[in-house]
């Protein structure tokens, strides 16, 4: 027996897991995303991934500006759902959807629970400096990531991994272990596991100052922060009174003498800038109103002053 779903998701992330059960033939009674979002210099409206995708299969789709109001919960009702699946959706839900179903509400999260339960546990493992996270499918309750564990996944964080790079890797795994944790369930199989509050951490939603760069910081703090926050929103720093974002870094540790932020060589072989305690190598980076390009063609195209310093 397969329950008849509704899927609640927005991000990237979530499209696999959504995917994985079409793929199955699990019935999808409706896919709720958020509403279309005004993006980029021009302010067009975009839609999510999760939306793009659903209409490619002609699923039935909601947006509700609020999954809490009266409207939609009523559409709710009357759709029967027996089961709600939900990854990186980016609403609170109410208990009526949680505890309305007959299997419940189970989530997709990409992090070991109880460690990072929030907005955004991929970015902060990174940010943090983790060498491991995982997967955890999880029965929703009225807390934020505080309900049951169902099942869980880990795996070792790559060196020198970006978040879209593990947001990718961890969305797949989430689809699998999803899928299996279905059957598990329908199969009457899955053991429920309390989580111990008091080892909770939390990721809570990213900030646009979080990411600008403190040049007076450890230069594996830095480098951390950047892959935390690449490619989006993306850590940065200021050249010249003009925001530079920095994608990819690689860090040295060594003796120097040079002020935090100063750029203490820019030629073919390297950008580096002075750290508390070395220094970073910058390797792809976009200037505001330029495209995202490797160090080389960026010094090409930008004439460095001497004794520049990074803000």
């Amino acid at each position: 027996m397969k329950p008849k779903i509704i899927y609640m998701g927005t991000a990237e992330f979530a499209v696999p897991s959504l995917k994985i059960l079409v793929e199955n033939n699990y019935p999808i009674c409706g896919v709720v995303t958020q509403p279309d979002r005004p993006k980029g210099r021009g302010q067009h409206l975009r839609s999510s991934p999760v939306k793009v995708y659903a209409q490619t299969k002609q699923i039935p789709l909601y947006q509700p500006e609020k999954v809490k109001n009266e409207d939609f919960l009523k559409l709710f009702n009357q759709l029967e759902p027996e089961m709600v699946v939900v990854a990186a959706f980016g609403q609170i839900l109410p208990k009526e959807i949680i505890e309305g179903p007959r299997y419940g509400c189970i989530n997709v999260h990409p992090s070991l629970l109880p460690s990072y339960r929030g907005a955004a546990p991929i970015n902060w493992a990174l940010i943090h400096g983790e060498e491991k996270t995982g997967i955890t499918i999880m029965q929703m309750d009225e807390g934020i990531d505080s309900g049951p564990i169902l099942l869980k996944e880990e795996t070792l964080i790559r060196p020198c991994e970006t978040f879209g790079e593990l947001n990718l890797r961890l969305s797949i795994m989430g689809a699998k272990l999803l899928l299996k944790t279905i059957r598990m369930i329908m199969d009457n199989t899955v053991v429920k596991t309390r989580q111990d509050a008091s080892l909770a951490t939390y990721a809570p939603r990213l900030t646009r100052e979080i990411g600008l760069i403190n040049w007076d910081s450890d230069v594996n703090r830095i480098v951390n922060l950047i892959r935390g926050l690449s490619p989006v929103p993306c850590a940065y720093t200021f050249l010249d009174g003009k925001k530079l974002r920095i994608f990819k870094a690689t860090g040295e540790i060594t003796l120097t003498t040079a002020a935090p932020g100063s750029i203490v060589e820019a030629s073919e072989n390297a950008l580096k800038i002075a750290a508390r305690d070395g220094c970073l190598c910058l390797i792809e980076v976009q200037l505001e109103s330029k495209k995202r390009m490797n160090y080389r063609d960026f010094l090409r195209g930008c004439h460095i002053k001497a004794n520049s310093i990074l803000k």
